[in-house]
């Protein structure tokens, strides 16, 4: 009975031998020799050969200005500071450095990086290093405050660059493995691995065109405008931003999608100018209320609270209370994610946005194009005895308002303000936009104009700044 159980179970402890023999063969021993990849799948085991192609194109970018600064006894006094600002005591003049990262896109030497890694580098000396140590000078050939890319060019022409190739951001999924290139810190380029977090993020803190890819792959402070590639070595997105409560890495990395990149880059290599499709409609986020109150099944979308007279969007039928829902079949959550959606279609040709209207959805044609240029048209130099004196200001159109990246804000801007003016003393600057006066809503130059020749006795306003709302209570002037 014996001997046959054992002749039974033998054939069965040879196959699991065999298997045991075959498993463990197979598992490298720690004191393996590396070798080079023999095929795809070893590739993977090891992101070195696509850091040796990405790496060389990824340039650390330094900025040197000379700031003027003021310097007295009495800087820190509150009461200095309130009744003269900043700008007293005696002038002073310094040098100023910053350190940020950068891409080359083009053999030639075009390098895109972050505008906060350049902002203010108009009259500055900016040189570029390569990750070979080479430095060359390099000039500014378009920045955009509203996308946070600058679009640099190195100053020579007999070098050929490495560079990287775009990828198209949309092909880009939740999960992909991404590297994350770049000079944190000022200790030299270096390189972070992770994965697609999260896609079209529009909350992020930053206003103009925000649409950002998410990733866990490490960003510290010094890597913004570096390179975010993808596992053959294109890049998909220019690291710009991070969630931290620490100035550190929390894992939360924001990159700017490589298809508004490169929207950028061609325009700096056409004309030097970003040309944007003007929609020509005020939108807002759909809420849960919102979304109840006209029978949508998702809290998704921007609803159409203003349609401008003669834009792009009134041509192609769009009403109030229609809610925008897709641009060219891209699903667009909120006015943020349309905004880039129809920014990087570009101008020239037609997109196809998608609305829902009366419970319904319906495909409109909406036309790519500039926005009117006569932004200005309105624009007034006021005098007079009034806290306005000195002042030049303007009608706060659309298109201005889009320009300037001020939102929903109407009323009348500020345009120019003499120094030595009524207007300067009283705190008023470029940028301002005058919102309402003794309660009263200022829709256009014409309106304040009338108000000025009132004289009140009291003038309190109400002046939009840097998208906070000030009240002033400035007394008649005599």
């Amino acid at each position: 009975m014996q001997n046959s159980f054992v002749r039974l179970l033998s054939p069965l402890l040879t196959v699991v031998a065999a298997t045991m023999l075959v498993v463990f063969g197979a598992m490298p021993s720690f004191a393996q020799e590396r070798v080079v990849p023999r095929g795809q799948a070893e590739v993977m085991l090891s992101y070195s050969p696509i850091v040796k192609r990405a790496r060389p194109a990824v340039v650390n970018v330094y900025v040197r200005r000379r700031v003027r600064q003021f310097t007295s006894p009495f800087f820190n006094d509150p009461f200095f500071k309130k009744f003269f600002g900043r700008d007293f005591g005696v002038p002073r003049s310094r040098m100023e450095n910053s350190l940020g990262s950068g891409v080359i896109v083009t053999a030639d030497g075009v390098v895109v990086t972050n505008y906060h890694v350049i902002k203010g580098g108009g009259t500055a000396e900016i040189k570029v290093a390569l990750a070979d140590r080479r430095e060359f000078d390099a000039q500014i050939i378009l920045q955009d405050e509203k996308t946070d890319l600058a679009v640099l060019k190195i100053d020579t022409l007999d070098v050929t660059f490495p560079f990287l190739s775009f990828e198209d951001s949309d092909n880009v999924e939740v999960g992909d493995l991404v590297l994350a290139i770049g000079n944190p810190f000022g200790v030299g380029q270096t390189v972070t691995s992770g994965i697609v977090s999260a896609l079209a993020r529009t909350k992020v803190g930053r206003k103009g065109v925000q649409f950002f890819i998410q990733t866990d792959a490490a960003i510290n402070p010094g890597n913004s405008g570096g390179a975010l590639v993808d596992m053959a070595g294109r890049l998909v997105g220019i690291n710009t931003a991070i969630f931290s409560r620490s100035g550190g890495s929390h894992g939360i990395g924001f990159a700017i999608p490589s298809n508004l990149v490169r929207l950028i880059v061609e325009s700096a290599i056409t004309d030097g100018q970003v040309k944007r499709p003007w929609f020509g409609a005020k939108l807002e986020s759909v809420t849960r209320d919102i979304a109840e109150a006209i029978g949508l099944e998702k809290v998704s979308g921007s609803l159409v609270t203003k349609v401008y007279s003669d834009s792009a969007a009134e041509k192609a039928g769009l009403r109030r209370g229609d809610v925008v829902i897709s641009v060219d079949g891209k699903t667009v959550a909120d006015p943020r994610a349309f905004n880039y959606r129809f920014t990087t279609r570009g101008v020239g040709g037609q997109a196809e946005v998608g609305v829902i209207r009366n419970g319904r959805e319906k495909k409109l044609r909406v036309r790519l194009y500039e926005a009117p240029r006569n932004a200005v048209a309105s624009l007034r130099e006021l005098q007079g005895r009034h806290p306005f004196d000195g002042a030049s200001v303007a009608d706060l159109s659309p298109v201005l308002a889009d320009e300037l990246n001020l939102g929903d804000v109407e009323g009348v801007i500020v345009v120019k303000v003499d120094p030595r003016s009524i207007a300067a003393q009283y705190g008023f600057r470029a940028g301002d936009v005058i919102s309402r006066i003794n309660r009263e809503r200022i829709e256009n130059v014409g309106q304040l104009e009338e108000l000025v020749r009132r004289r009140p006795p009291v003038w309190r306003v109400a002046v939009v700044r840097r998208g906070r709302t000030l009240s002033m209570v400035v007394p008649g002037v005599r």
